[in-house]
């Protein structure tokens, strides 16, 4: 049995936290920057799309990360992102913001794909605990993100958010620090000639499944992780409390993650996935429910189930028995992020036309509808 390197594995998902961190504060910053740009519920969700649309070319940069040091792309990726969200908060223009998002999103590829691949590396036979850890690092990132910018917004105001970019760079030269000297030992040689339609052929079956599973199970997740402090802005509730509510669902969304990927090692990815979507379509039909007075208990329970789905797809994946893990892993970030993109439009298009609380009442359905996908995602 392969060692599990915990350190190590430690390391890369602080990495983890340490980008997301970022990427977490659109959520947090769209009702004030609606309100800042004038934008419909529809051109809100162009935003996050605009950071989603690189995950399209994510086989593209995971053939480019095979063939280069992928640590490099997990050192620099940090402050990137973070400078590209830092300035978004100074922006009044539509089309900057779109643009500030769009290269936030390449960054957020190039972390995510070699990443969980490294994650593996170091994880052993014990994938599914390295993927929980490293789903720890990003929920996390998503639960002190909110809270930062509400403390922040609370104090500077939206330009404030800015403030925030140092951390990035200086987790970029922490990171530098510690991984300069390391050589991965992933990196696989140049594909030869029909090597590419070889390894596509053999997942192609097992990804189609996973894309439709994703369309229906992630619809719910998608569309409370982006338009969570809307809905309760739109329902009487601060700035600043939307965004510690969001802060509140995705911290015990970190403990899902982190027990999701765990105990899918010992009762089965399929198990797990099942006991997820259950979990996430009751817990968001009693939010509905109860929303106005039970808001802050109700969060708990449907953070949890929220997430747990995603360090035990991740380590589904990587299950797969492939020489090219970067590209493999490469096509599932494309998969998820692109989509997430298609469920963020849809989601802002039908809240526009019914509300939101009837577009969340939908993605309960569809919830539900995934757990039939399930199994034969498994064959």
């Amino acid at each position: 049995m392969k060692q599990f390197q915990k350190s190590k594995v430690l390391l890369i998902s602080f990495a983890h936290f340490t980008h997301d961190i970022f990427s977490a504060l659109l959520a947090p910053i769209l009702p004030l920057l609606i309100e800042r740009l004038g934008i419909s519920l529809t051109q809100a969700s162009f935003l996050d799309i605009a950071r989603k649309i690189p995950s399209l070319f994510n086989p593209l940069l995971g053939l480019i990360a095979e063939r280069n040091d992928a640590k490099y792309f997990v050192i620099l990726t940090p402050s990137i992102t973070a400078v590209s969200m830092g300035l978004l908060s100074l922006t009044s223009s539509y089309a900057v913001a779109l643009f500030l998002l769009f290269i936030a999103g390449i960054s957020a590829a190039f972390f995510h794909i070699p990443s969980p691949t490294m994650i593996k590396e170091f994880s052993g036979n014990q994938s599914g605990k390295g993927m929980s850890y490293f789903m720890v690092g990003g929920e996390s990132a998503r639960t002190v993100g909110p809270i930062l910018a509400a403390g922040v917004i609370s104090l500077w105001g939206l330009d404030g958010i800015w403030k925030l970019t140092p951390l990035g760079i200086l987790s970029s030269i922490f990171l530098y620090i510690k991984l300069k000297d390391y050589k991965t030992t992933f990196n696989a040689k140049k594909f030869e000639k029909g090597e590419i339609k070889s390894v596509l052929n053999k997942v192609k079956p097992f990804f189609t499944m996973l894309t439709v599973f994703i369309l229906f199970n992630y619809t719910s997740k998608y569309a409370i992780s982006l338009y969570l402090p809307l809905f309760l802005t739109h329902n009487g509730y601060s700035v600043e409390s939307a965004s510690i509510a969001f802060g509140v669902l995705q911290g015990f969304g970190i403990l899902g993650a982190f027990f999701a990927g765990r105990f899918s090692d010992k009762i089965g990815r399929v198990n797990m996935l099942i006991i997820s979507s259950i979990g996430s379509a009751l817990f968001l039909i009693l939010f509905l429910l109860f929303f106005k007075n039970a808001l802050w208990i109700l969060l708990a329970p449907l953070g949890f189930f929220l997430f747990t789905s995603s360090p035990v797809l991740l380590a589904f994946v990587h299950d797969l028995k492939t020489n090219k893990p970067t590209f493999i892993n490469s096509i599932y970030m494309g998969i998820n992020f692109g989509v997430s993109s298609v469920i963020v439009y849809l989601v802002g298009l039908v809240g526009e036309k019914i509300g939101l609380f009837k577009t969340f009442e939908i993605t309960v359905v569809l919830t539900l509808v995934s757990i039939f996908f399930i199994n034969r995602l498994k064959k």
